[in-house]
């Protein structure tokens, strides 16, 4: 699932929705907006998704905030990797819309 599909989707019940391009755009997002939930991939441009984590977990402003990986790694140990790195929920692609939405709305 694609960043523009994810974002009509949740665009399209009611959700508002910023995106970021890569991890070092997704912290100085993250950083400025302040959001209530965080979809992360693994693999993005310039950092990835597991030290976007980290340093997110290391500024209080963001030691609740849930943060879901949504990713197409999915080699065993992957999953507790990416929660011990400090992901709220890891979930591999493709991630059934209904899934995705219950699993925001659990969140949120």
């Amino acid at each position: 699932m694609g960043r523009e599909l994810l974002r009509t989707i949740l665009e399209s019940v009611g959700y508002e929705v910023s995106e970021a391009a890569d991890g070092v755009e997704a912290l100085a997002l993250a950083r400025s907006f302040e959001p209530d939930l965080i979809l992360l991939d693994i693999h993005m441009p310039l950092r990835d998704g597991i030290s976007v984590v980290r340093e997110l977990r290391a500024d209080p402003r963001f030691a609740s905030v849930p943060v879901i990986a949504v990713t197409a790694t999915a080699m065993k140990g992957d999953r507790q990797k990416g929660l011990e790195a400090g992901f709220s929920e890891y979930m591999t692609k493709p991630v059934p819309i209904a899934t995705l939405r219950q699993m925001i709305e659990r969140f949120l």
